[in-house]
């Protein structure tokens, strides 16, 4: 049974830090582009960070750029999102998301293997 589940949520102050971590089982991450997402109440869903599965490119949306990092670990078959400096408007449901091709995960935000999701709360 393919699964992809997703931990690491919470309530933060701003300029906290948070990891959302995302393991996968019933299916070999190392094969798989990564994308994280995240979907704020009344806004689309916006693509913060993606990671290659074959060199390990890397893209952060310029909102998060410089205090999010993206990371793998294939022999754990988990995916990371280190998230640092964090502030209100970082407030989402985040997503991880996995896909065989990375130009798929990056320009039309869908893929093959989606997370459950978990809330995000910067608040003071």
């Amino acid at each position: 049974q393919v699964q992809f589940v997703e931990s690491g949520g919470g309530l933060v102050q701003p300029g906290g830090s948070l990891r959302l971590s995302c393991a996968a089982s019933g299916f070999t991450l190392d094969y798989y582009a990564i994308g994280w997402f995240r979907q704020a109440p009344g806004k689309e869903r916006e693509g913060v960070s993606f990671i290659s599965s074959t060199d390990g490119s890397t893209y952060y949306a310029d909102s998060v750029k410089g205090r999010f990092t993206i990371s793998r670990d294939n022999a754990k078959n988990t995916v990371y999102l280190q998230m640092n400096s964090l502030k209100p408007e970082d407030t989402a449901v985040y997503y991880c998301a996995a896909d065989p091709l990375f130009i798929v995960v990056v320009t039309t935000h869908t893929a093959k293997y989606w997370g459950q999701g978990t809330q995000v709360t910067v608040s003071s």
